[in-house]
């Protein structure tokens, strides 16, 4: 049983009204004594002073002590209450957990239709920094056949899905946003806002690709110079927005599969490196975060294998 409600100033004044309680009726017990040398010796006026007395302390001890063992009642019920009820709720955060992550890991498996075209050639850091990738390199007949492809991901992936990966709003309505360390708590909230913007400008850049196809077939559009160019750019903003989706809804997801796999006890997990801290690009976190949230079992298979990447 947790005590913790007895800690402090509760405690302090339990103990001592007991404690003084318990003082009066030793002094009671003195004056009994002397009341019983009053009688011997035939004092009557010092034998009903001292009875007085006698009477006064050993009330007010009772009467202490009285008030300090309903207080340590009434504390241990409401203790023993709120962990009651501290257990009902963390169970309710856990079960609520289990049914985003299961639902999560169902959206975020969509994602490999991105991961495809991003990581081309060779990871995906951003639309300036193309390398070996050739998402950002690709030009003339590929290109069209990137663009293709890119159409068919918009009907294959419903960006808004991702909005039952918000568990910050099964957190916030309990104990956990109050106990949950700051730095946690945070990086949860700012993912969520991340994954909510990405997903808003998705749908944004989408609305412009198609604007800037427009009615021609896609391989004259791209046959034209000038609409190449805007293309072009249209495309990049979607893999940017997509690779910020993807990096933060892994990352919510596998953030919530290790807090699940340590059941009540993530309420006092600290930040973990291996997924908190940013990296260059989507697969740098992944190799860094592998070994990491291998460790942790969501079900019948691993963390890191529920963030199906690849």
């Amino acid at each position: 049983m947790d005590f913790n409600v007895l800690s402090g100033h509760g405690y302090l004044l339990i103990g001592g009204l007991i404690l003084v309680g318990a003082g009066l009726l030793i002094i009671s017990l003195i004056f009994n004594i002397r009341v019983a040398h009053s009688v011997r010796q035939d004092a009557r006026h010092q034998e009903k002073l001292l009875e007085y007395y006698r009477n006064t302390f050993s009330q007010l001890g009772v009467i202490l002590i009285g008030i300090g063992v309903s207080l340590f009642i009434f504390f241990f019920q409401q203790n023993y209450q709120d962990h009651r009820r501290r257990e009902a709720e963390m169970q309710q955060v856990l079960a609520k957990m289990a049914l985003r992550i299961a639902r999560g890991s169902t959206v975020v498996e969509s994602l490999n239709e991105f991961d495809e075209l991003l990581d081309e050639g060779g990871p995906y850091v951003d639309p300036a920094n193309g390398g070996a990738n050739r998402a950002v390199s690709v030009r003339g007949a590929e290109f069209a056949a990137q663009v293709a492809k890119l159409l068919l991901v918009e009907r294959d992936v419903d960006v808004q899905e991702f909005e039952t990966m918000n568990i910050s709003r099964d957190f916030e309505s309990s104990f956990v946003v109050n106990e949950l360390d700051p730095t946690l708590w945070f990086n949860i909230v700012r993912d969520e806002s991340e994954i909510r913007y990405a997903t808003t400008q998705l749908a944004l850049d989408y609305k412009d690709l198609h604007a800037a196809i427009g009615d021609a077939p896609l391989a004259a559009a791209i046959a034209n110079p000038e609409k190449e160019q805007r293309i072009k750019q249209e495309v990049l903003d979607i893999f940017y927005d997509a690779d910020l989706l993807r990096q933060r809804g892994r990352r919510l997801l596998g953030r919530a599969c290790w807090f699940f796999s340590k059941g009540p006890d993530f309420i006092a997990l600290e930040p973990a490196d291996e997924i908190e801290a940013d990296a260059a690009s989507h697969q740098e976190w992944l190799d860094r975060s592998r070994p990491f949230l291998a460790q942790s079992a969501s079900g019948s298979g691993d963390c890191f294998k529920l963030l199906r990447y690849g």
